[in-house]
């Protein structure tokens, strides 16, 4: 994803791209598979962390395979609740 994003030829702007893609998706995939109501101030520190947990992510995304992983993670998820809705909504 990094060289995708043109690491080579715009470091700083790649790494913010990188970082804000990995950002988004590690949000989703904790809304998807992980996330339960909190009251909003909780869930504002979980993201205030979440986001803050990212930078490391994103240094290493630029060799590993970081975003790829979170993509795959949000399209399983994403199935699965589709068919866990579907399945409900055949049951009741």
């Amino acid at each position: 994803m990094a060289l995708l994003l043109g690491i080579e030829n715009d470091p700083v702007r790649a790494f913010l791209l990188l970082y804000l893609i990995i950002t988004v998706l590690s949000i989703i995939v904790f809304k998807l598979g992980f996330a339960k109501k909190l009251p909003p101030l909780k869930s504002a520190l979980i993201y205030l962390f979440l986001i803050i947990g990212c930078m490391p992510l994103a240094f290493f995304g630029i060799g590993l395979p970081v975003a790829e992983g979170l993509i795959v993670a949000a399209l399983i998820l994403i199935i699965y609740k589709v068919r866990l809705y579907q399945s409900k909504k055949e049951t009741s």
